[in-house]
């Protein structure tokens, strides 16, 4: 290695506290309690406020939390311009704790915390907020912890609680700092928000309130005190002093309670409840935040494990050390291309940010380990990346080979603290693959000596070459990122089973061009040959530059370990696309005609997905099933749900009102949010079986691969039940009173063996309802019943889509076809008339003849009876204007009136009475046009024109309201930018065309 450039372990500095515990970091897992409350040799390090501001790296995420807090305490009159209550809602390891402590101590010692780079960071951008500085002092706050994860229900700790019982007693007696006077005076008021709210005020001072893991107080804690009376008031007062908190001035809160998506801890029945009301709460008083982003996982690291930030100097020349390799055109052809190493692009700055850990290593924590479930992100990689850089600055002290950047092959297995931080961080939860793959480093990589171990050993029995010294560990590294490739599990998220062959020899590189891709491909191949190498290696061979061969280090699991390693590798887009994909197949129209499907973009708002999904088809009912990743109902988590389907039925305010048209036919299939959960849990145990049956340790074994299509059948029956469970819900466009407002209503399934997928279940609940109906329930009195007195005079199109459009009408089973019995059956009993333009009344036969899509025709009230002599009301006895002609049976015309209905309907005539002579033919009302064209208009201009007059002609009709009917389909080539009025006009018109370039 060039000896010009200072390396890592002298240029940066590892705190004291890993130096003391040999790199076994001890308080990665923060604890508010023991910040708060330890004394003597128990108390933290960062209990004191400027170590915690020294050993934390200012996120954006954290200044913005912290920020709410100075300034909704300490903002004086500007309080306002902060939130009041916050709640910390991520994972396990994602720095929920530390946070609350940095609250503490911002309250407890400003002065201390905002001295620091994190506190005057906050203190600017509170400054930036309210337009003015936070006093030094935050007016003095006074701090009430509430660490739920160290308090047992109903037994008090004396020295803490005094003689407080319940929380809020607890709380009452921090509030008052044990005055025993003030705490019996409000002590009877646990759920009186304004008694609360006045106790809060008594201090006279800013009030914090940290509620640090309540779920552990209200869940099985409280379960386990089988106290019915404790857990009502505890549980009341929580729920009014989430809404006390909003109302008084310079008042606080911050509660930690992981995210029920994301927290699987099993509860019982009361508990999940107690959660559920709880975090409703949290969703109405308070807003949910995180401290950590992904880009902020270098700089924790870091600052964490260094005293001091390294030189610039220093990283200037660790970047130029590794250019030349990294733009080797070799190596990136064969190496840096396939593994997609997007980190060359930038390098100088990359690598700046990981410094002293090599962006490839950052990007595998980051972007793999921490999407398994049972990784801590932040806190099981520093325990890792602690005893890796000890290992290494110890090597480094002691004269030995260290590389420039620590990369993935060189975290030290050799070393005991690094391989059980790593075994024991999440990344493998079975007992039995943990000690398996312990037994792996030391027989396949390197041993506790570094003296054995089959990749050890070739490097240290390979003949000395020209890179020797400067890569003494090649073959040690291969392995050791083979070995981190396979402890992820079966399957890595998104890379594949195991280590590809050019991640392998990335792992292995080092910044000097003597060593070459010649070289790595030797490395690799020694170490992966089945008769001198890792003995327990299963090599996927490859198929050409688009799949390299992989390494997987095989520890012979059985079918149950294998599904529990891949259910960990499991992502959430991969489960929830299963349960879509499944809903799908499980859905039915039942009497539907068309049903539709809304995926989940959860990059953008529920509203926006729905007011852009094209749903609103004209003229036909619809079923929408939505994506349960985006669209839950109950639970607390319906809020985005709910404002979505509003604006989808035409029911949004201001800028969210769109025009709909059609939404009274359509129908939502929606998610129970707690079922979906379940669904949720099935999915992957689905998943995870599903790629465990394709695994080639299953494949090659007929016994493991008989019990693996049996469980993969069972998850596939117990996933389908379970979302069928799940779809309870049905949201639809309702207006029961036509005077009244349309709202937005719902129909709920609680039958486990009723599902919203079930088009034909769905439509029986609506008729229920009065939303729809039923087959045969549509009847000529049922749609008289239907028709208000403005419906009559409107044109037959326009009542066709009343029945789409306007909710106060049912749906129909049959949908048009209903429509037009129904219309016949009335006329035909007399109790409707269809009538033209000119009002004349018009036959009707057949349901079929009823022209649903006329604009000429109208609905209208049954007309008098006349007689067809006089046109007079009906009379009895022969007719005083008949002329002699009643032999013939037929009436001499009236002068005046119209002479033509007997020939419009022939079919009406009496029987054995036929007209034997008429003195002029009758007029001819309409007549029906058709005709079909085929025309090449590129080189015929008088065509172009002939067609142009035609289509005027056309326009003109239209115009003129003659045309009651039209139907015909045009297929025309033409310029872009007039297709493109074209499109609109249809767009508007309701009707969808085809376009596409040619």
């Amino acid at each position: 290695m060039t000896t010009s450039v200072t390396p890592w372990w002298k240029a940066l500095k590892l705190r004291k506290e890993i130096l003391n515990a040999s790199g076994q970091i001890d308080d990665v897992q923060m604890s508010l309690f023991r910040a708060v409350h330890a004394s003597g040799a128990d108390r933290p390090p960062y209990a004191d406020a400027g170590y915690y501001g020294d050993i934390t790296h200012p996120t954006e995420l954290l200044i913005d939390l912290l920020t709410e807090v100075a300034v909704r305490i300490g903002g004086g009159d500007d309080y306002l311009k902060a939130r009041a209550v916050t709640r910390l809602a991520q994972g396990m390891g994602g720095g929920k704790s530390h946070a609350c402590i940095g609250a503490y101590h911002l309250a407890a010692n400003p002065a201390a915390l905002l001295g620091t780079e994190l506190g005057q960071k906050v203190a600017e951008r509170a400054r930036a907020r309210i337009g003015h500085p936070l006093t030094d002092d935050l007016g003095r706050p006074h701090v009430i912890v509430l660490p739920c994860d160290n308090m047992t229900p109903g037994a008090g700790v004396q020295e803490l609680d005094g003689p407080a019982f319940t929380l809020y007693e607890r709380f009452l007696w921090r509030l008052f700092s044990k005055d025993y006077t003030l705490f019996e005076r409000y002590r009877p008021f646990w759920s009186d928000k304004h008694k609360i709210a006045e106790a809060i005020s008594a201090v006279n001072r800013p009030v914090l309130i940290i509620v640090d893991e309540v779920l552990d107080y209200i869940g099985n804690g409280l379960d386990g005190a089988n106290k019915t009376d404790l857990a009502a008031q505890d549980m009341a007062f929580l729920r009014a002093v989430l809404d006390v908190v909003n109302d008084v001035p310079h008042v606080a809160m911050l509660v930690v309670m992981i995210a029920p998506d994301v927290d699987k801890t099993s509860l019982s029945a009361a508990a999940q409840a107690r959660r559920d009301d709880l975090n409703s709460q949290l969703d109405r008083n308070g807003l949910p935040t995180t401290v950590t982003g992904v880009g902020d996982f270098a700089d924790i690291l870091r600052r964490r494990l260094f005293d001091a930030e390294p030189a610039g100097e220093v990283l200037a020349a660790t970047a130029a050390l590794y250019e030349k390799v990294l733009t080797d055109k070799t190596w990136a052809k064969q190496v840096w291309d396939p593994i997609n190493a997007s980190w060359r692009r930038n390098w100088r700055m990359e690598m700046a940010t990981c410094y002293p850990f090599h962006p490839m290593l950052i990007k595998l924590a980051q972007d793999e380990w921490g999407k398994i479930t049972g990784f801590q992100r932040v806190r099981s990689t520093i325990r890792i990346f602690a005893a890796t850089v000890y290992a290494l600055q110890q090597r480094g002290k002691a004269g030995e080979w260290v590389p420039a950047l620590i990369g993935p092959g060189d975290l030290p297995l050799s070393d005991n603290t690094v391989r059980e931080a790593l075994l024991g961080s999440g990344l493998v939860e079975d007992d039995r693959t943990i000690a398996n793959y312990r037994s792996l480093a030391e027989i396949e990589v390197v041993n506790h000596d570094a003296s054995s171990g089959a990749a050890r050993r070739q490097d240290l029995e390979r003949p000395s070459i020209t890179w020797s010294s400067d890569n003494p560990r090649a073959a040690e590294r291969a392995a050791t990122f083979i070995f981190l490739a396979s402890v992820v599990g079966t399957l890595r998220p998104g890379r594949g089973r195991g280590a590809s062959a050019p991640e392998v020899k990335a792992a292995t590189s080092v910044p000097i061009t003597t060593y070459t891709i010649t070289d790595a491909d030797g490395v690799v191949d020694e170490l992966v040959n089945p008769n001198r190498g890792m003995t327990a290696l299963d090599i996927t061979p490859g198929q050409g530059n688009n799949k390299p061969a992989r390494y997987f280090l095989s520890t012979r699991l059985t079918h149950r370990m294998l599904v529990k390693n891949i259910r960990r590798t499991i992502t959430e887009t991969e489960r929830d696309q299963v349960i879509f994909d499944f809903a799908k197949r499980l859905t039915s129209s039942g009497p539907f005609r068309d049903v539709k499907y809304v995926s989940a973009d959860l990059q953008r708002s529920a509203a926006d997905v729905l007011a852009t999904a094209g749903l609103d088809t004209a003229h036909t009912t619809r079923l929408i099933v939505l994506d349960p990743a985006q669209f839950s109902l109950r639970n607390g988590m319906e809020k985005p749900t709910l404002e979505a389907l509003n604006v989808a039925m035409g029911l949004g305010q201001g800028s969210q009102q769109l025009p709909v048209q059609w939404a009274s036919s359509a129908v939502y299939a929606v998610v129970n949010t707690q079922q979906r959960a379940l669904a949720r849990n099935l999915a992957v145990e689905y998943l995870a079986r599903q790629k465990a049956l394709r695994a080639p340790e299953i494949q090659n074994d007929d016994e493991l691969k008989t019990i693996g299509a049996k469980e993969l059948s069972e998850a596939k029956t117990q996933l389908e039940r379970q979302i069928k469970r799940a779809y309870q819900h049905v949201a639809f466009l309702a207006q029961p009173d036509p005077d009244r407002e349309r709202y937005l209503d719902q129909l709920t399934f609680d039958k486990d063996n009723i599902t919203a997928l079930d088009g034909l279940l769905v439509w029986k609940g609506l008729a229920d309802r009065d939303k729809v109906f039923d087959t045969g329930q549509f009847s000529a009195k049922a749609l008289l019943h239907n028709l208000r007195d403005n419906d009559y005079g409107k044109t037959l199109s326009d009542i066709r889509a009343a029945f789409y459009s306007a909710p106060r009408l049912p749906l129909l089973s049959g949908g048009d076809r209903d429509l037009q019995q129904a219309i016949h059956d009335a006329v035909s009993q007399g109790l409707l008339s269809i009538v033209d333009g000119t009002g004349t009344e018009v036959a009707v036969t057949a349901p079929g003849q009823v022209n649903l899509a006329s604009t000429g025709l109208r609905l209208a009230k049954p007309q008098v009876n006349t007689c067809p002599t006089c046109d007079q009301e009906a009379h009895e006895g022969p007719c005083a204007a008949s002329i002699d002609d009643t032999a013939s049976g037929v009436a001499s015309p009236v002068p005046g009136r119209p002479e033509d209905k007997a020939s419009e309907t022939p079919q009406q005539q009496p029987s054995g009475q036929r007209p034997e002579s008429s003195p002029k033919p009758a007029p001819v009302k309409e007549r029906q046009v058709a005709f079909s064209f085929t025309k090449n208009l590129l080189a015929n201009t008088d065509s172009a024109d002939g067609f142009a007059a035609l289509f005027r002609a056309f326009y003109m009709t239209l115009d003129e309201r003659q045309i009651s009917y039209l139907q015909g389909t045009l297929q025309l080539v033409m310029q872009a930018d007039a297709a493109e009025e074209i499109q609109q006009r249809l767009e508007e018109l309701g009707i969808n065309g085809t376009f596409k370039e040619i």
